[in-house]
């Protein structure tokens, strides 16, 4: 994990409203999603660059498959 903390890398989680979601378990589970995501990220990122593919390919990939990334549940 890089050495900046984790409370600069947490989003204040928002509702598509804007209003912010308080429940802290609810954060918790965000902010622990996005710790194991970042972490499955860099072993992607680093398994790559190990294995000679381009870093800028890996970041485009991993980029890509955000960019892919769809809500099953549809509009709220």
């Amino acid at each position: 994990m890089s050495a900046c903390s984790n409370e600069a890398r947490y989003a204040i989680w928002q509702r598509d409203d804007a209003s912010v979601v308080s429940c802290t378990e609810k954060v918790k589970v965000m902010n622990e999603n996005l710790d194991e995501i970042a972490q499955l990220m860099q072993d992607a990122l680093e398994d790559g660059i190990l294995m000679e593919v381009s870093e800028a390919q890996m970041k485009d990939v991993l980029h890509k498959l955000v960019d892919a990334l769809h809500n099953p549940y549809g509009q709220r």
